[in-house]
């Protein structure tokens, strides 16, 4: 699953970084403004997706974590496993955050 997540991740980092060095050498200052919004709107897809996938990632930790507490024997490991699922809700808003953060980043570096 981590290696799933981690592939999904790579579209999404290619296009922040297409992005943050375009604006570095200011090729937005000059350019349309469709060529601005389709940057955005092509961050904002990307970006929603890269979240989806994680969101599901975490979804699935949870309902794995609920079906190990329901384990009539339980290993250290297991037990550590069960006792995480603050850490998960923690993660997923962590995922949600950094996101808009993120895109709000994106179309201030876009539109100046």
């Amino acid at each position: 699953m981590r290696s799933q997540v981690i592939q999904a991740q790579v579209a999404p980092a290619l296009v922040l970084i297409g992005i943050f060095v375009l604006a570095a050498i200011g090729a937005f200052e000059n350019a349309t403004d469709g060529a601005k919004f389709l940057a955005i709107g092509v961050a904002a897809a990307t970006g929603i997706l890269a979240i989806i996938s994680q969101y599901a990632a975490v979804r699935e930790a949870e309902a794995l974590i609920i079906d190990i507490r329901a384990a009539s024997e339980q290993s250290a490991l297991t037990k550590k496993i069960a006792d995480s699922r603050g850490l998960l809700s923690l993660s997923a808003i962590a995922i949600v955050g950094i996101g808009i953060a993120t895109f709000a980043l994106v179309v201030w570096a876009v539109l100046g």
